[in-house]
């Protein structure tokens, strides 16, 4: 029995440990970088942006809501949307 635990065990801890947590975030865009497809709020926070989302339709000023998954250390977004 402690054969079949112990490795199922490890493969939970394995994937546990990579597995990406999501969150969402408000702010104001501070800046946005077109070339590396990033935008940064105003708390300091830079967001990757989707393919599916062209940054060129926001400003800086404009208040958004981003929704993210941290991945690799990065903030990936997977939607960007005007708040309110």
């Amino acid at each position: 029995m402690k054969k079949v635990i112990l490795p199922a065990l490890a493969a939970l801890l394995l994937a546990s440990a990579s597995a990406a947590l999501a969150a969402d975030a408000t702010g104001v865009i501070k800046s946005i970088d077109m070339a590396k497809n990033t935008m940064t709020l105003d708390n300091g926070s830079t967001y990757v942006a989707p393919e599916s989302v062209k940054l060129s339709t926001f400003k800086v000023g404009d208040k958004v809501s981003v929704d993210y998954t941290m991945m690799n250390g990065k903030m990936e977004a997977s939607s960007i949307k005007r708040a309110s």
